[in-house]
């Protein structure tokens, strides 16, 4: 297959689009991620976008449309995806694939999510509602917050599988709040967190489910945001007249997906997200020893642990542990992981999840992350998005072109 390269990434700051419409949304993201590259959006041959709560929140569907209104983009092969939080990733997945079988030299993959009205307000039982429907109905029954208390199950497991303490989960929130303070684009930049009050029970951090042990720190965001990402061919950057070594590759990626109820698996062993992120080392000719830098898919911070062990820088087990050792850290010594904040303090704007992770990391890679984020001497990334209860799991590696 001919290699992919990202040529651009861009995202708008997470958190409020206040008063902006979906189609404003999908124009400013088509635009300004072109611009990025400094081409217009004639230059693009195919495209492909991610959401998930479109029709449940925007009343919108058919965004692939709403791309063809932007001037230059008619008449192109365009499709909406949707593999809830892993929408984003399953758009990246798709423009590769166009690529990769010819259809085109150049792809725009996008991902937005407006869960916030247009004063900035969000309303927590409908969108709780909307982000249910992503569940099993049987994972949902006598579940008012459905995701929340299924993830406090799944902590609750890894708790009680692998003796952790309730304090490893805090430091993970507590180090994702630091490096979210030195990302200009993340959601909570101006919110710092401490142990004490990650790991203590106050107003603003309370247990979400009775009996289970997840606190509203272990949370991701209600996020409003989009990203783009400009994929090339060789003969592509040619065109776009961007070099390659201000690239980064797209050496490996697949998808798996596991049952959507998450009874009756090995939950802190997900066979899906497992085989994707093997099958996405294999096609980049990579091992986990390779990667320092990865961005994970920490819905709730038992996933920043259990991401980490996905991704293979930690054993079974051990992924809370990484984080509590402080290796997780952009100056840990090992793997920097989630070094923008992550879901936790950069913000969960579902579509445009996988985008930013996947963005983020060929930052990372161009040296283009803030200072105090950058890992130096940064070689190899992967990424882990998955959608629904460990369900949806979309896989990556990155390496420079070189």
């Amino acid at each position: 297959m001919k290699p992919v390269y990202i040529a651009a990434y861009h995202q708008s700051k997470f958190g409020k689009l206040m008063a902006m419409t979906v189609p404003e949304i999908v124009s400013k993201a088509v635009t300004e991620t072109c611009a990025q590259a400094g081409a217009p959006p004639s230059a693009v041959d195919v495209a492909s976008i991610g959401a998930a709560c479109n029709i449940s929140l925007n009343q919108q569907g058919l965004l692939s449309g709403l791309i063809a209104e932007v001037p230059g983009m008619a008449a192109k092969p365009i499709e909406t995806v949707e593999n809830a939080c892993a929408s984003g990733g399953q758009a990246i997945m798709s423009v590769a694939a166009k690529l990769h079988s010819g259809q085109g030299e150049v792809g725009l993959a996008l991902g937005y999510e407006k869960m916030r009205n247009a004063e900035g307000k969000m309303d927590g039982k409908q969108v709780g509602e909307a982000l249910g429907y992503f569940s099993h109905p049987q994972d949902r029954e006598g579940k008012v917050y459905v995701f929340p208390h299924i993830f406090a199950e799944v902590m609750e497991c890894y708790m009680k599988t692998h003796k952790t303490p309730e304090e490893h989960f805090s430091r993970i929130a507590v180090q994702e709040y630091a490096n979210g303070n030195k990302n200009p684009y993340a959601q909570m930049q101006k919110v710092q967190v401490t142990l004490e009050e990650a790991a203590g029970i106050n107003e603003r951090n309370r247990y979400i489910v009775d009996g289970l042990p997840l606190k509203t720190y272990d949370c991701s965001q209600i996020t409003d945001g989009y990203a783009g990402l400009i994929l090339a061919t060789e003969e592509g950057l040619s065109r776009l007249g961007i070099k390659k070594q201000d690239c980064v590759l797209l050496a490996g990626y697949a998808q798996a997906t596991d049952a959507l109820r998450k009874g009756g698996r090995d939950i802190l062993r997900p066979v899906g997200a497992l085989t994707a992120m093997s099958k996405a080392y294999q096609m980049a000719g990579a091992k986990p020893a390779d990667v320092n830098v990865a961005e994970v898919h920490d819905c709730f911070t038992v996933m920043g642990a259990l991401g980490t062990e996905v991704v293979g820088v930690a054993g079974y087990g051990q992924g809370a542990q990484y984080w509590a050792d402080g290796k997780a850290a952009p100056g840990g010594g090992a793997c920097a992981i989630n070094t923008s904040g992550g879901l936790i303090a950069k913000g969960h704007p579902i579509g445009a999840t996988g985008i930013a992770m996947v963005g983020w990391c060929s930052w990372q890679l161009l040296g283009k992350a803030p200072s105090e984020l950058q890992v130096k001497n940064a070689r190899t990334a992967a990424t882990f998005n998955i959608g629904g209860p460990i369900c949806a799991s979309v896989c990556t590696v990155l390496k420079p072109a070189v």
